[in-house]
């Protein structure tokens, strides 16, 4: 790290992504659910086709951080990234600026990162075949995630509404320590699988209650914004539910408002947040067969777990 008269780390995603671990990852964001509850704001400016978002954060004795980034969808026929930014990282003592991460970087890290987390607190130690719904970006890193920092998955299951990218995407993973496979129906994958990981732009349920089988995971990412939406009210209601945050999923993202506004549970149906689940009195699966449903809805202080993380690793490099 830096000290107050140093200057920043400049921190690049080609330059640290090779130095970092799954495993370490996961770890840094429980670690960071120990510390005293985080204060996070966010803001938003511009148009909807073009806008820029600002998520800020503050978690004693870690420090202080905000990922301020632009997102503008015309950016991809133009040959450039839809999302740019950086996360600016300041030393908890003396609020000096340590360092400036490649937001992306925090980003991949701390979303996959995040799920993990959630399974391994929640799903079947036994647990041996994931389906990873969707065949993006994201997807990609929940696959690299998983199978490296949960050593007991060895089967890896892909489904997209295009089978090609759920090809392509088997082709990029490789090297994955798994056996890989494209899934043609998606209702026969959840049947078989033991934690199913969804990272689609659904606006409509496409997991759905009726083919998820007793004991599964399921780890929700995808809906983001309130008219989205991956799991079915049959799936909402039978599984036991937790989030990552309370404060950034409640009231915030379909997958819980829509169900919530029609009375299909209520905040209460929540049974705990990522701060709950790392004590060890928690409340976590309570049966092999219990569904266990988690829902990786993000926010400022896991990008500050996250970028606090880079920044040592790079410091000590």
């Amino acid at each position: 790290m830096t000290d107050a008269t140093s200057r920043p780390q400049l921190v690049f995603y080609e330059e640290a992504a090779p130095r970092l671990t799954w495993p370490d990852a996961v770890q840094a964001i429980r670690q960071g659910h120990a510390l005293a509850p985080a204060e996070i704001r966010d803001s938003f400016l511009g148009p909807p086709e073009g806008t820029m978002m600002s998520r800020s954060a503050y978690i004693p004795g870690l420090g202080y951080g905000a990922k301020c980034f632009t997102v503008l969808d015309a950016n991809a026929a133009r040959g450039l990234p839809t999302v740019q930014g950086a996360m600016l990282v300041f030393a908890p003592d003396t609020g000096s600026l340590q360092a400036i991460i490649d937001s992306r970087l925090v980003t991949e890290f701390k979303t996959a990162a995040d799920s993990v987390l959630g399974a391994s607190l929640l799903a079947r130690p036994d647990s041996r075949r994931l389906l990873v719904v969707g065949a993006g970006t994201v997807a990609e890193s929940l696959v690299r995630a998983y199978t490296a920092a949960l050593p007991g998955i060895d089967e890896v299951t892909l489904w997209a509404r295009r089978p090609e990218q759920a090809q392509a995407l088997v082709a990029r993973l490789a090297d994955v320590p798994a056996r890989l496979a494209v899934a043609q129906d998606l209702p026969g994958a959840l049947a078989r699988a033991d934690i199913v990981s969804s990272a689609t732009m659904a606006r409509q349920p496409v997991i759905l209650g009726r083919h998820v089988r007793p004991g599964t995971h399921v780890d929700l990412i995808g809906a983001y914004k309130a008219d989205m939406r991956e799991a079915d009210d049959d799936l909402i209601r039978r599984g036991a539910l937790f989030v990552d945050s309370r404060a950034t999923t409640i009231g915030h993202i379909g997958e819980l408002a829509i169900p919530m506004a029609a009375g299909v549970i209520a905040p209460d149906h929540v049974l705990g947040d990522l701060y709950d689940l790392v004590r060890p009195d928690a409340r976590r699966r309570t049966s092999p067969d219990e569904i266990t449903i988690y829902k990786n809805g993000g926010g400022a202080h896991l990008d500050l777990m996250i970028a606090a993380h880079i920044a040592r690793i790079m410091a000590s490099a």
